[in-house]
């Protein structure tokens, strides 16, 4: 795998940066969905980019591992709002559904990334030797 040098070089980034617009498109932009769900979900969908972004500035590979999995948690909770918001009919079966799995797709790429960062030996720059 190729150095990268900037968190908003990494795929799993570049993904949540869509999904999060998505979901601004989607639902913030809704006038029909609860200013409650809008409010939760916007911080949740953009909890997952935050985290992909803070923990590659730690420069540490164990604390990177740390805020991916809180990552991979706000994608969770991304999927339990839309859930409400469909069940609500603030969303339509066919947003639903997309989001939905697209927020699956990326928990499953963070996943991928978690268990690679393991594998490799260089433990991030934090820990370079001068």
């Amino acid at each position: 795998m190729a150095t990268i040098n900037n968190f908003e070089d990494l795929d799993i980034w570049k993904k949540s940066r869509e999904l999060c617009q998505k979901i601004f498109i989607s639902v913030i932009q809704n006038s029909n969905c609860s200013q409650n769900i809008k409010n939760q979900i916007d911080r949740s969908s953009a909890s997952v980019m935050d985290n992909i972004a803070e923990g590659f500035e730690r420069e540490g590979n164990k604390e990177f591992i740390n805020f991916l999995s809180m990552s991979k948690g706000s994608c969770g909770e991304v999927r339990s709002q839309l859930i409400r918001a469909f069940d609500r009919s603030f969303i339509n079966e066919n947003e639903f559904n997309d989001l939905k799995k697209d927020y699956t797709d990326l928990s499953k790429m963070i996943s991928g990334f978690m268990k690679y960062l393991k594998t490799i030996e260089h433990n991030g720059n934090k820990f370079n030797r001068l």
